[in-house]
């Protein structure tokens, strides 16, 4: 693309910014608006491929669901005469993450957790709108000159609905911070994105990543194979309770990881309160066979019943020796020998049944805990302990993403034998219903139905006479929509009554009670000052319009105070 090039009569290329596999970004400039934006323009190989379009919309699809002042803003999708495809998106003036660390290393530590709550921030709002990015990295999260984070590159997100499983032997995503199910080519979760962040978490406090290898597969398998690193081996006044927090986002298994970014969220806020200062290393969960140990007397009845007649034959024949004369004893009779023989056999075959039930009877272990995984990982956790997956139920989940599994039966942790099967409860994600239609209804009363379903819920006041105050006029979801309540955010126009009201007196009252009124009526208040010397500081000389006068909402008063 040209410098100066125009993009459909509106946004005039200025420089390039970056090129990538699948597009190529520019800096231009907005000729209606007159501003600088982002213009993401798909490359000219990739127009007619049908893969990189769905990638290339599903970018622009994502970014149009979310609003968080953390996630880049798209203004625009288009494509121009020809049929090129392109997006346009917030312009955010700085630099990415990896020059930032490069630039300012070593940061301070609370600069790094401020960083990291602002991107777990919009990471959060990408989830509750199941949405996962699955490239997290440094290179995707930009710092404006303000310091404020922006992530971007929502080019591979995949809602958590659609299918997610990565072909074989491909690995999506930067390999320094892949999460190790997509390592091995298993099903991507939320909790891919939460790993992800702990490395980057990782390389803010150090400067590095904890992984370096050859090429990209050596790499990867370190990811599912060898423990994390200390960043308190580069750094020992790190805090515990930080490395805690890394040490919990890159956990190997799902169900040792955070749950959601909400969790590491909050246990990243307190890494400095005095009362996590002795912390102890956060350890994950490691699954061993935890095997109980087969005794005698714990077998199964058949093998008790052979030992008892073994048992019973040895000392039947060993009493019948005892009994016999001797009178002739010359050594070793071959009778005593043949029974001595008998007996030795006898103990050998005692020790052979002993042995065998030992190695054929089922050993007891513990059932782990599954939840988060989907049925893939819970057989990949399954067949080292020996166990099969039997019945698999579904139910509707607001904390488990369609696909993961919700309980086991029996309860994780139990103690199971070996070679038995376990049922699966296993999520197809939130129970969507109907939004419904709230017109007419006291805003007041719907709001509170709806915040303890788990909604957000916002309004747009308009005045009129016609409809009484407080009353709902529209809403901005159809009211037959399908929705789940807890990641749902609706607002509603509400009457605010009659247009036209009586302004209020000004002389007796303080400057902030002025502006309090003015927010409840709903005017704007410009504030003048002038001395004369009559009046106190800050007492009000004049008010126009005048006490009393009839206005409507919204309209502007200028009062004059005493300096």
């Amino acid at each position: 693309m040209k410098l100066g090039y125009i993009l459909n009569g509106r946004y005039e290329i200025k420089r390039i910014l970056g090129e990538g596999g699948m597009a190529n970004v520019y800096l231009a400039m907005d000729l209606i608006l007159k501003r600088p934006v982002t213009v993401k323009i798909l490359r000219l190989d990739l127009q007619n491929d049908p893969a990189s379009l769905r990638r290339f919309h599903r970018e622009a699809m994502a970014l149009t669901k979310l609003n968080n002042p953390h996630i880049v803003s798209i203004y625009d999708i288009d494509q121009t005469n020809d049929g090129m495809q392109y997006l346009v998106m917030e312009y955010v003036e700085g630099m990415d993450l990896k020059e930032y660390i490069r630039r300012n290393k070593p940061l301070k530590y609370q600069a790094v957790v401020d960083i990291m709550e602002q991107i777990l921030s919009a990471v959060q709002d990408a989830h509750a709108h199941n949405i996962i990015h699955r490239d997290l990295k440094p290179k995707n999260i930009l710092i404006n000159k303000d310091g404020d984070v922006k992530i971007t590159d929502f080019g591979i997100s995949v809602a958590v609905a659609e299918y997610t499983m990565t072909q074989t032997n491909t690995l999506v995503g930067s390999v320094h911070y892949i999460s190790p199910e997509q390592a091995r080519g298993s099903v991507v979760t939320k909790q891919s994105d939460i790993y992800s962040l702990g490395i980057i978490l990782f390389e803010m406090l150090t400067g590095r990543v904890p992984y370096q290898g050859e090429n990209a597969i050596s790499i990867a398998l370190k990811h599912y194979q060898s423990e994390m690193p200390s960043v308190r081996k580069y750094d020992k006044n790190i805090p515990q309770a930080l490395e805690n927090v890394i040490f919990h986002a890159t956990a190997k298994n799902l169900s040792d990881r955070y749950k959601t970014a909400t969790e590491m969220a909050m246990d990243l806020k307190t890494v400095f309160d005095d009362k996590r200062s002795s912390e102890p290393v956060w350890k994950a969960s490691e699954y061993v066979d935890e095997e109980t140990k087969v005794l005698p007397g714990v077998f199964d009845k058949s093998v008790d019943d052979d030992l008892d007649k073994t048992k019973t034959l040895i000392l039947s024949q060993d009493k019948t020796n005892r009994t016999q004369p001797n009178n002739n004893y010359k050594g070793w009779s071959r009778k005593r020998l043949s029974v001595t023989f008998g007996m030795v056999m006898l103990a050998i075959i005692v020790m052979i049944v002993s042995i065998y039930a030992i190695l054929t009877t089922p050993k007891i272990v513990t059932l782990p805990d599954l939840r988060g995984m989907t049925q893939t990982q819970a057989q990949e956790v399954l067949k080292d302990k020996k166990i099969s997956i039997g019945e698999i139920n579904d139910t509707y989940s607001d904390t488990y993403n369609f696909g993961q599994i919700v309980t086991t039966r029996p309860a994780p942790n139990s103690k199971v034998r070996q070679k038995t099967a376990i049922n699966l409860v296993v999520s197809k994600g939130p129970d969507e219903k109907e939004f419904g239609d709230y017109k007419g209804q006291k805003f007041s009363s719907v709001k509170d139905r709806l915040v303890k379903k788990g909604a957000h819920v916002y309004k747009e006041i308009s005045y009129t006479s016609r409809v009484p105050k407080g009353t709902i006029m529209s809403q901005n979801i159809d009211p037959e929509s399908k929705v789940v309540m807890s990641q749902t955010t609706v607002t509603f126009k509400v009457s605010g009554g009659s247009p036209d009201f009586k302004l209020t007196m000004f002389s007796e009252m303080s400057k902030s009670q002025i502006e309090e009124y003015a927010k409840k009526q709903d005017i704007n208040i410009e504030f003048r000052y002038k001395t004369t010397g009559t009046k106190p500081s800050g007492r009000v000389l004049l008010q126009d319009p005048a006490p009393y006068a009839i206005i409507k909402h919204r309209s502007n008063v200028i009062v004059i105070l005493e300096k």
